[in-house]
């Protein structure tokens, strides 16, 4: 159904405006007037303006924190006993940014007038996504709704726990980077060319790594820059462009993958969150066809995409789903061993669940090591590059002094 923008009034003389999902303006109106507010203005949002909107959501859509806190929420009313629109309402009234607001309300005011809750959840994406509303659909339709809320915090909280240690390992190693490049950039910018005009003004010759010290400047202090600049854009863009295609993406999954030291890492971030999202899902009642379906919309690893779906096509058929994640490179044969094990005694979900629990202890580990390496290793590379610098800069006023020119 389309979905109208609208300006109106409000029973206590306030002005309000949002948008609203109805078959016409006329019907849009009508739902408007039947919640107590006057429409002024009724007009139907045009795709460019979604799309306008999408290209924004990343600085205005709602934090995780937010989302997750209005999760847990629905899920403490639902299980108290309060009904659905009511609860709605409740978290409504609470919540403190005005975009969320107004998301929540039109979902609200959806639902009041009779409409599937998981429906109204679909048309904002950029809140709730295909994990989200799979489980809400789930709960929707067994009478169970407060347990799916609880299920769906519970994993949100999880998912953002391991993202916040890998975002927390990666903080001081790029914060070491972005001083040394600051460094280097000060250095050939502004101090060697300086020094260097003064010794060439002597008539008498610069020292080779001083001279190539000076080129670099000359590059990043002239129009060669911009010509720098472009052809690393076009490259970038280029690239870019390629990794859109099936076959990019695929060559740049496997690429990943098969990186030296942060390869296994990865690998074990795609295989435990596959793991997590799937026993979630089938705990949560959905069945495993369409848990497949949906963890492969979500696994972010073509690899990892493919191998789900043929695990979904021999699940349609009546065989396995072991066979297709042991022969896709991503799962670890003894991993895929536990699977079958999980599937052939019906306790595929707590195997699921198990395996998920070791692989991100393991990964813990893993990011605590590669922190303590990689720390050091860039500190040295920066006095390296620094030093050859300083010794650019320091040599030629050596032999000026000690009277070798």
């Amino acid at each position: 159904m389309p979905r109208y923008h609208y300006i109106a009034m409000t029973a206590e003389g306030k002005k309000a405006k949002g948008t609203i999902t109805a078959e016409s303006a006329y019907a849009a109106r009508r739902q408007l007037r039947s919640r107590g507010i006057h429409p002024t203005s009724v007009d139907e949002t045009s795709k460019t303006d979604e799309d306008k909107k999408a290209m924004l959501s990343i600085f205005s859509k709602s934090s995780k924190n937010q989302l997750i806190d209005f999760t847990k929420q629905m899920a403490t009313l639902l299980n108290s006993g309060i009904k659905l629109t009511e609860s709605l309402s409740v978290l409504t009234m609470q919540v403190s940014d005005a975009k969320f607001k107004s998301v929540l309300t039109d979902i609200r005011d959806r639902v009041v007038t009779g409409e599937s809750f998981t429906d109204a959840l679909k048309d904002y994406s950029d809140y709730f996504d295909v994990i989200y509303i799979s489980m809400v659909r789930v709960g929707e339709v067994t009478g169970s709704l407060g347990q799916s809320f609880a299920t769906i915090a519970g994993f949100m909280e999880k998912r953002q726990r391991v993202e916040s240690k890998i975002i927390t390992a990666m903080v001081y190693p790029c914060v070491l980077i972005v001083f040394c490049l600051a460094a280097v950039m000060v250095l050939t910018t502004f101090v060697i060319p300086k020094i260097a005009l003064q010794i060439a003004r002597t008539g008498q010759e610069l020292p080779w790594i001083t001279k190539q010290l000076m080129n670099v400047s000359f590059i990043l202090t002239s129009w060669w820059l911009i010509v720098v600049l472009l052809i690393i854009f076009a490259i970038g863009f280029a690239i870019r462009k390629f990794l859109k295609t099936q076959r990019g993406q695929y060559l740049r999954d496997k690429s990943i993958l098969s990186l030296p030291v942060f390869g296994p890492l990865i690998k074990q971030r795609v295989v435990s969150r596959f793991a997590s999202t799937l026993s979630t899902l089938l705990g949560s009642g959905l069945s495993m066809a369409e848990s497949l379906r949906v963890v492969s919309e979500v696994t972010g690893n073509t690899l990892m995409r493919n191998a789900i779906n043929q695990a979904r096509e021999r699940i349609l058929a009546g065989a396995d789903i072991a066979t297709p994640l042991r022969d896709s490179g991503v799962i670890e044969p003894a991993i895929a061993h536990m699977v079958a094990v999980g599937e052939k005694s019906g306790e595929l979900e707590k195997m699921l669940k198990s395996i998920s629990e070791n692989l991100e202890s393991s990964t813990d580990v893993v990011i605590e090591r590669l922190s303590a390496a990689v720390e050091p290793v860039i500190i040295v590379v920066m006095a390296a590059i620094i030093g050859v610098i300083a010794y650019a800069t320091i040599l030629p006023i050596l032999e000026v002094s000690a009277g070798k020119f």
